[in-house]
């Protein structure tokens, strides 16, 4: 029965009552005339009866008694449908002071009975809905934060499910992104006291032997101070990499400004001739016609792109040549620097950008290594600025992609 047949119902309901009390009134009116009338037959009792008649009147007092009998029949006969909807407002009531345990009692055929009974189904639906949201709380709150609560659509209860699950999501979100910084700074303490330990004892070792004059000549002490002066090389270029990569992912300050990335690979391709000459390597730019502009801290950016060509340097220069592509594809700059030597072994690839990896150990000793920071860094800066970077590794050559958002 839908709401508007409802309420028509009730209506109809309280129209009968109404029609119903009138006719009962009628009824005793017409009774109550008869009975008057035999009365006044009879001199010895009608006495009041004739004082009322004379000095009221009839009329009147039909009318009184009238109101009167139709008041009484209305009551009576409306009370126990009255007494209901009593009932049936407390328990409302109780139900709007948030205790939906306490169902209506159900009196049926009746159209207030049909209406406690979608009461009482309402509040079953309510409060069975409300213990599943009451039993994933308590779940979350024993830390199983990946149940999700039932989320009913088009339903008020619903919208609080959905909002419990995105906060217990996010929650959950957080406690692993905590838990990965805190892994991230053991790891970072691990490798810095690995990585400092080693030159420094060196350093600490050679340094023992000239205290303690174990050396033959000044040649033998050259010696010994020529290896702990590059492992103090090497230990300050730890410490000054380690700073910057700290301060690269503390939310360093940008000088954002407009750069042209051709100009910009152009300038510092240059800068690295002497480097270039020195391994025998060819560094070529390949760019479009058109400027590529991005808005990036020129300082930041320089450090990123040195670490890649540095690289490609080192590990390639097998191949003699470096190759720097530039391109423009969709709000993009994807820029590509590519050498040709030994390929990066397929199981390194996913850790490179990692701090202190080094793809291949023994290469790194014979080309003088790294800190394991390099790319660390670079994949930081390019990342603050809103850019990705990615590497592959074949036989034929390494190629690492940075993509970074042009300006318009």
């Amino acid at each position: 029965m839908t709401r508007m047949k409802l309420f028509k119902s009730i209506r109809w309901r309280f129209l009968l009552i109404h029609i119903v009390s009138s006719l009962l009134t009628a009824l005793v009116l017409l009774l109550g005339n008869l009975l008057a009338n035999y009365i006044l037959q009879f001199n010895k009792i009608n006495a009041a009866l004739v004082w009322v008649i004379n000095h009221i009147g009839s009329m009147p007092v039909m009318v009184v008694s009238g109101a009167a009998l139709y008041l009484f029949f209305y009551y009576m006969l409306s009370r126990p449908l009255v007494r209901y909807a009593s009932e049936i407002a407390d328990t409302l009531q109780l139900m709007e002071n948030g205790k939906f345990h306490a169902p209506v009692p159900v009196q049926s055929p009746h159209e207030l009975g049909l209406i406690a009974s979608r009461a009482n189904r309402v509040a079953e639906e309510l409060n069975d809905y409300l213990r599943e949201i009451n039993h994933g709380l308590q779940e979350i709150a024993k830390g199983h934060f990946q149940y999700d609560i039932p989320v009913k659509p088009d339903h008020d209860l619903g919208e609080i499910a959905k909002s419990i699950n995105e906060m217990s999501a996010q929650l959950h979100h957080s406690i692993q992104e905590e838990r990965k910084a805190e892994k991230t700074k053991n790891d970072l303490i691990t490798g810095v006291s690995h990585d400092l330990r080693t030159p420094l004892t060196s350093i600490l070792g050679f340094l023992e032997l000239i205290e303690k004059d174990r050396y033959f000549d000044e040649v033998e002490l050259r010696y010994y101070i020529g290896i702990a002066y590059e492992k103090s090389v090497t230990l300050k270029k730890l410490i000054d990499d380690l700073f910057e990569y700290t301060r690269i992912n503390n939310d360093m300050p940008l000088d954002l400004k407009q750069i042209d990335m051709n100009d910009f690979f152009r300038q510092l391709a240059e800068e690295f001739v002497p480097n270039l000459e020195s391994a025998g390597v060819s560094c070529r730019v390949h760019a479009p016609e058109h400027p590529v502009i991005i808005k990036a801290d020129g300082d930041h950016l320089v450090r990123a792109y040195e670490n890649l060509i540095s690289n490609a340097i080192r590990y390639g220069s097998a191949g003699k040549r470096i190759d720097i592509y530039i391109q423009e594809r969709e709000d993009k700059a994807i820029i590509q620097v590519v050498n040709y030597g030994d390929p990066i072994p397929e199981r390194d690839l996913p850790f490179i950008f990692d701090r202190f990896y080094r793809a291949d150990k023994s290469r790194s000793k014979q080309t003088g290594g790294g800190t394991g920071l390099g790319l660390a860094i670079t994949k930081s800066i390019i990342e603050v600025h809103g850019g990705t970077i990615s590497a592959s590794s074949s036989e034929r050559q390494t190629c690492f992609e940075t993509i970074l958002p042009t300006t318009q």
